[in-house]
């Protein structure tokens, strides 16, 4: 696998867009009203990393930190909890704005809506949100793992209450196993952040209990007197977040959007080809990566097709890009806050480290997307340290810290 960083401006031909209205305002604060009537809501921090803007040479940076979403130490429990509770309101002809919590919660709500078997698969997060959302509303989960999943992200999952195991395929194919055994399960419901032809309502939902993520940063980011970011990093596997990003800013900014830039890990890098070769492309095999929760190789078709129009660049990150990242937020500038990101979380601010501080190697990129001292950068650390062990090894013993590219 190389070690370069790769990427590509999106010039592929514009589409209908007709899923873009999936990340309206309107619904976003559907969900985000939902996501507030649960006990454990609170607005996850804005960082603003003002000595490291200084240091790359822009004027400001921040950073979302999803490490205190739910105390789940990731965003992805957004997407999977308001799926559920949009099922359960479609399954019982109400509007999910009539289910908040203190309701989908109750006995009463179970004696009426009965007992549903979630299924998913998961490189972590996603799995443990789904998990954790079933089990506060009384319902059942199992959650299927592609081979490399550390028992970590594992025993995370049982305290949850589910059915979990380590699959002897990849991510792509335990998706394929999630949803044939939900399929057959009586009332068994298959609740995946990626979509395919046929499949589409639940990874609606799912990318619309993302937005809440984009609507708390939109108005963060005005308080401390930006109007908007020029530019947006989002991090991509299937492209559910970086579609539901995107896909909330290209509707608040319809004629004056940020530039809004798609990274993923190398391994895994679907979105990326698929830019390249203006076709969706899949990537097989292992898809090894200490980016666990990015190693996924088929593209949420919903998401794409936001993405063919409004994403402006694609990057195609090696591992020791996101290793960088977390060492640097966690060792930050005199002056700035830390931010505890684990690998999935940390390699856009890796990415963007290497494309500042390398000015001859990366300056046809910055040109390009017009990234210069007066850009504005919103970043995502999609998650904290959700595996302790690989992190101590990134942050304390120097895994992945030596690269070809000699990048400083």
């Amino acid at each position: 696998m190389s070690e370069e960083l790769k990427w590509a401006l999106n010039k592929m031909p514009k589409t209908d867009d007709r899923y873009l209205n999936i990340m309206s305002r309107e619904n976003v604060v559907k969900a985000n009203n939902f996501h507030r009537s649960f006990p454990q809501y609170s607005v996850t921090p804005l960082h603003k990393l003002s000595r490291m803007a200084d240091y790359l040479g822009i004027r400001n940076l921040y950073v979302k930190d999803e490490a205190y979403r739910f105390n789940l130490n990731a965003f992805k429990v957004l997407g999977g909890s308001y799926a559920i509770g949009r099922f359960i309101a479609k399954q019982l002809n109400k509007d999910i704005s009539e289910l908040p919590y203190n309701v989908l919660s109750s006995d009463k709500l179970r004696q009426e809506f009965g007992q549903a078997t979630f299924f998913t698969a998961t490189d972590g997060n996603h799995g443990r949100g789904v998990a954790w959302a079933a089990n506060k509303l009384g319902q059942k989960a199992v959650v299927r793992m592609p081979k490399g999943t550390t028992q970590t992200r594992l025993k995370n999952i049982e305290k949850e209450n589910a059915v979990v195991t380590i699959e002897d395929m990849n991510y792509d194919d335990c998706v394929r196993l999630a949803a044939k055994e939900a399929a057959e399960t009586p009332n068994g419901v298959m609740v995946q952040d990626t979509a395919w032809d046929g499949y589409e309502e639940i990874p609606t939902w799912i990318m619309q209990g993302y937005g809440t993520l984009a609507l708390e940063a939109s108005r963060q980011v005005i308080a401390d007197g930006c109007e908007c970011p020029t530019h947006i990093f989002v991090q991509a596997g299937v492209g559910s977040l970086a579609g539901a990003v995107i896909g909330y800013f290209a509707n608040k900014y319809p004629d004056n959007p940020p530039i809004m830039c798609v990274v993923e890990a190398q391994a895994a890098d679907c979105l990326y080809r698929s830019c390249v070769e203006q076709k969706r492309v899949n990537v097989g095999g292992d898809m090894q990566t200490i980016m666990a929760g990015l190693a996924c190789g088929e593209s949420n078709t919903i998401s794409w097709d936001i993405l063919q129009n409004h994403a402006a660049a694609f990057f195609s990150c090696p591992d020791w890009m996101s290793a960088k990242g977390t060492r640097m937020y966690g060792v930050p500038l005199a002056g700035d806050p830390t931010v505890i990101s684990g690998e999935s979380g940390s390699v856009t601010m890796g990415l963007l480290a290497c494309l500042f501080r390398d000015k001859e190697k990366y300056a046809d990129i910055r040109e390009a997307i017009h990234l210069d001292e007066n850009s504005e950068v919103l970043l995502i650390s999609t998650e904290g340290n959700t595996d302790p062990i690989r992190f101590r090894e990134i942050v304390w013993d120097g895994l992945y810290g030596m690269n070809k590219t000699n990048v400083k």
